[in-house]
């Protein structure tokens, strides 16, 4: 058998190449303002992995997608051990883009935060009068770099985002930037109204895309996970307060509720986490999760 190592390795996930392709797995760690915590959250990665190809199978028709299959029998046998199963993607090699793009339907986290002070949220003005966790009038797109493991991503401008991938891609600057942000504000309002339908709300997220070997624009990593957004039930939304959330929102909380934590979770803080990462799967997909 074929042994595979990674060579890229992120603070929760793994890229193997595999020729033509790459392998993608999403490992059971999970990470907190930008650090990888010393816990391990069983069955996450394949729940962000079955998570992702709902999502892809869901907004092919929005944009072309990374995804070839979830399926070990796809894969080298290398990937069919047991610590592979569910959570590995055999996807199409892209030249990633270095923006990360993240949409806001509603005010929340360091936007709200920021709204208090100026009335703006990644200098976008807002109308005044918003509450913590009011639905916006329309989203807003504010994209960040992507930093390298253990830096922070920086919030930046439409038109810096235009910047930066001019330098890349000279002449395709503009064009780039302005078909992701469509993309990542289209991809946002579909699946945000199915999701509310189906009795989450989508309060944000984010989306990466890279270029295949033609040029075009298409939506990579993982979609629409815990990891990546903010989930809030529909029962029981009240603006004018924070909310509880089927995402890792609650693991943040309890680390800033416990500043001298050492990046270690109490196991009753990891079995939450887990069992709404389940609940948010279960609604979304109408389907139990099963690895």
């Amino acid at each position: 058998m074929q042994e595979f190592k990674p060579f890229k390795e992120g603070k929760v996930r793994e890229v193997y190449d595999n020729g033509d392709t790459l392998i993608l797995v999403a490992t059971d760690r999970i990470s907190a303002f930008d650090n990888i915590l010393k816990n391990k959250i069983t069955d996450k990665g394949a729940i962000l992995t079955q998570m992702s190809k709902f999502w892809f199978d869901f907004t092919k028709d929005v944009i072309p997608n990374h995804l070839i299959s979830t399926d070990a029998e796809d894969m080298p046998e290398f990937f069919r051990q047991p610590q592979y199963n569910g959570n590995s993607t055999l996807c199409k090699k892209l030249q990633m883009l270095p923006i990360e793009c993240i949409v806001r339907g509603y005010i929340t986290g360091s936007g709200w935060e920021s709204y208090q002070k100026n009335g703006t949220v990644c200098g976008i003005k807002l109308p005044e009068g918003l509450v913590e966790s009011d639905q916006l009038p329309e989203p807003i797109y504010t994209p960040t770099t992507k930093a390298d493991l253990g830096d922070h991503d920086e919030h930046i401008t439409f038109d810096q985002s235009v910047e930066i991938l001019e330098k890349l891609y000279p002449g395709k600057g503009e064009q780039y930037a302005t078909a992701i942000k469509d993309a990542t504000l289209n991809l946002y309002k579909k699946c945000a109204a199915y999701a509310r339908e189906r009795g989450i709300i989508i309060a944000d997220t984010k989306f990466e895309f890279g270029l295949d070997e033609n040029g075009n624009v298409v939506l990579g990593d993982e979609m629409l996970t815990p990891d990546s957004s903010r989930f809030w039930p529909v029962e029981g939304y009240q603006p004018g307060q924070s909310q509880p959330s089927f995402d890792k929102q609650f693991v943040r909380d309890w680390l800033k509720a416990n500043p001298d934590n050492d990046y270690l979770l109490p196991d009753e803080v990891v079995n939450k986490t887990i069992d709404k990462y389940k609940e948010a799967y279960q609604l979304l997909t109408g389907t139990e999760f099963t690895r």
